[in-house]
């Protein structure tokens, strides 16, 4: 992968990860059962937002871990925040739990892909200096 096309990824993963921090302000909202019309409709946008982000980066980086199921399964499976309220405790802890889940596997792919472009840079840098391409 050249180094704008590694740049690119990490900025769309980047802020794949921005909007997977805001899932979890809206799982707060829900479990503190303080939220509003504006609220939803900032979730529905929010949701739209992840499954987008989520497929300009799949439809880059091959084999990765969370897959799209994964994430999926938990963003159809969270229609709305008031569905979100009206769950046990249980079942929320399950639904936190499971964002938790994806939001470390996509971080460590985002620290993977850092190192990678570390290297890249590190390589091109000495190849200049030696006169080697």
């Amino acid at each position: 992968m050249s180094n704008k096309k590694m740049d690119q990824v990490i900025t769309e993963l980047e802020n794949f990860l921005e909007c997977w921090k805001q899932l979890h302000t809206f799982i707060g909202l829900a479990r503190q059962k303080k939220f509003a019309a504006e609220d939803e409709a900032q979730f529905l946008e929010m949701k739209s937002v992840v499954v987008q982000e989520m497929e300009l980066i799949l439809a880059t980086v091959a084999n990765v871990e969370p897959t799209r199921e994964d994430i999926m399964t938990l963003i159809s499976g969270i229609p709305s925040i008031r569905f979100l309220s009206e769950l046990n405790e249980g079942s929320l802890r399950a639904v936190e739990s499971q964002w938790h889940k994806i939001f470390i596997g996509w971080q460590s792919m985002l620290g993977q892909l850092k190192v990678k472009q570390r290297e890249d840079r590190s390589k091109g840098f000495f190849s200049n200096l030696f006169g080697r391409k």
